[in-house]
């Protein structure tokens, strides 16, 4: 339990008014606008080091607290969901695109699930991006990544992205420096072109502490049911933490633009994280204000009709 939620749950219990100011100061900072507080700064050294990753900022007092915020924005979430998508077939090409990076068991593939779990699957598409296949290899990088874009009125959620090939690329020295570079500038290039069309994107970084990784990699290792999970891989990519740390905080340096910013999201408290992306979404999608479209009919004549069949 955190220190604020053992405050606000000792304020309950005595019924004092400090608890019911706590509680009331909680709410408000749950209520207040998330994305300045997580949003890297553009053009700015990033030190991942400066964040803790198991820090809740403007979260709510604790898990049960986190638990039922989450809850809370479902309704909110499904009703601009399907505004967006009904806006679509008047012609209204936007649509959102969720982001998802992060190190071997920052929570990728949970958010995936929690986050799909409060929105209507028809009009989500969620896409994993794995090693490149030889077909893939074949084409420039960002050719698979352009194949797998939401339509319009959809939620389009990627599990990694295109940003491994500033990640991975990097760390194992699969291209040149010079190489790199130029691929920064066209992910820049891209995503300019994505908002220039109508695509919301909202980039996350699943940020976990080294500690925290090792505690999750031994639960995969305690449980035979997710052995599946784990790759002795996993442990080789440790040896490389700080190698890693740096090329994310070049990506989010390089990359977090006006049009396409980067959040960064603690991860270690698993309930937090699936708040602030549920709460991030919401914030874009509020922005956008998605309306249903005007009957391209006679209503009233359509009812008479149908009242004489």
């Amino acid at each position: 339990m955190t220190k604020e939620s053992k405050k606000a749950d000792e304020g309950k219990k005595s019924g004092t008014k400090s608890g019911k100011k706590s509680g009331r100061k909680n709410k408000d900072a749950e209520d207040a606008p998330l994305r300045p507080l997580l949003r890297a700064p553009v053009g700015e050294r990033l030190d991942l080091g400066a964040f803790d990753p198991a820090s809740t900022p403007g979260g709510p007092a604790g898990k049960a607290a986190g638990l039922a915020a989450t809850a809370a924005l479902a309704g909110p979430l499904a009703a601009l969901q399907e505004r967006l998508y009904a806006a679509s077939t008047a012609g209204d090409r936007r649509r959102v695109l969720l982001v998802l990076q992060g190190t071997d068991t920052s929570g990728k593939g949970g958010t995936v699930k929690h986050v799909i779990g409060l929105l209507n699957p028809a009009g989500c598409r969620v896409r994993s991006f794995k090693t490149p296949t030889q077909e893939e290899r074949e084409h420039p990088f960002l050719w698979r990544i352009r194949k797998a874009l939401p339509p319009a009125g959809e939620i389009g959620i990627f599990d990694r992205s295109h940003y491994e090939d500033v990640l991975i690329a990097r760390v194992r020295e699969l291209v040149s420096r010079s190489q790199l570079n130029r691929r920064y500038a066209q992910i820049n290039r891209f995503e300019q072109s994505l908002a220039d069309d109508g695509v919301t994107l909202v980039k996350v970084f699943l940020h976990i502490g080294y500690e925290e990784q090792r505690e999750r990699l031994l639960e995969r290792l305690d449980n035979p049911d997710k052995h599946w999970k784990f790759s002795p891989g996993d442990i080789e990519d440790r040896v490389l933490w700080p190698e890693y740390q740096h090329a994310y905080e070049l990506a989010l340096q390089r990359c977090s633009t006006d049009a396409a910013p980067w959040y960064v999201v603690p991860a270690n408290r698993k309930w937090y994280r699936n708040w602030a992306i549920c709460k991030l979404l919401l914030e874009h999608l509020e922005e956008l204000d998605p309306r249903y479209p005007q009957a391209g009919f006679d209503v009233e004549e359509s009812r008479k009709r149908l009242l004489e069949t």
